[in-house]
């Protein structure tokens, strides 16, 4: 079935067919006449560098056959920055594409990449931006495209001091949200450094620091089997220049070495066994590891034994 050939618009556009290798293509793709015929106008108008709005609704046409075609999402770009429109308009467009009440186009790469790259061109943040990421993550909060493109919003709008507040209703909601605590991270200690040069990042103060660690703690006590606070504890620490023995009292509370049947985190016990090793006490820190050996986490018996072993300890059987 044709489409544009017939059209009383497209008739001085002479297309230009796909070059598979010659008659007889060693592995010529199976397309569709209609996405054959579609490309083979937007080659032509290509080769001719035409901007009108046929050709985005061409680009349009095709991106509903192909989403995935980076080619023709550049080229609607360089199109959309040719004309005098709303850029406005054309995220209307994107948003019909990625609404959060479909997850057809929610996990592509280009569509995100071009919604960057026309918010790239809008002077101050449109007051929709925020709303539609907010519905859009609660279709999918571990969208990793969706996650990439709010980073780079807090970045280039500077909304550092906003979106701190948004993590913590994510996390509110699910504390276990891995996505949400490392945005947390990105939020806290991504932010530049006004005087510094590329990539270099705002020194925290020590007060942002202790709040982080209480939050962390505090949603450890929410879930102590959640990784993902005691992560971002790790880290904290490191970040800041502590040691992990600060905090072995606390971790105890969820693995008391002494009471070895009431451990309720195989994660604090990894704690305590990083936080005994750094102060050379070999027997607690082979302590803590042969309890995940051999109860709390046996199926990664190797890997515990590994750490054992650099401790000059013997493996344990589980």
């Amino acid at each position: 079935m044709v489409k544009y050939a017939d059209a009383p618009e497209w008739q001085d556009i002479i297309p230009i067919p796909q070059d598979e290798g010659g008659p007889n293509p060693l592995a010529a793709i199976a397309y569709t006449d209609e996405y054959s015929e579609a490309m083979s106008y937007l080659r032509a108008v290509m080769a001719e560098n035409e901007m009108s709005d046929r050709v985005l609704e061409l680009t349009e046409d095709i991106i509903g056959m192909n989403p995935a075609h980076y080619t023709v999402w550049l080229y609607r770009a360089k199109v959309i920055f040719s004309m005098p429109d709303d850029l406005r308009e054309e995220l209307e467009w994107l948003d019909s594409l990625s609404s959060a009440g479909s997850m057809k186009y929610l996990k592509n790469f280009q569509i995100w990449h071009h919604r960057q790259t026309i918010m790239a061109r809008i002077p101050t943040l449109p007051p929709t931006e925020i709303p539609f990421l907010a519905r859009t993550l609660s279709k999918d909060a571990k969208n990793y495209h969706v996650w990439s493109y709010r980073q780079w919003l807090v970045r280039h709008f500077s909304l550092w001091d906003t979106e701190l507040a948004y993590v913590e209703s994510l996390l509110r909601s699910d504390v276990r949200n891995n996505s949400a605590w490392n945005h947390r991270w990105y939020v806290v200690f991504g932010r530049p450094s006004p005087q510094g040069g590329v990539g270099e990042k705002q020194q925290v103060s020590t007060e942002v620091v202790d709040r982080e660690v209480e939050y962390a703690k505090m949603a450890i006590c929410q879930a102590p089997q959640n990784q993902s606070p005691w992560s971002y504890l790790r880290g904290m620490l490191k970040k800041s220049g502590r040691e992990l023995s600060e905090l072995k009292e606390f971790a105890s509370e969820f693995a008391d070495l002494v009471r070895v049947d009431e451990v309720r985190s195989s994660h604090a016990l990894d704690f305590l066994a990083d936080a005994f090793a750094a102060e050379k006490d070999q027997e607690m820190a082979g302590k803590a590891l042969e309890l995940l050996a051999k109860r709390y986490d046996p199926i990664r018996k190797n890997y515990w034994n590994y750490r054992r072993g650099l401790l000059g300890l013997a493996s344990v059987e589980a």
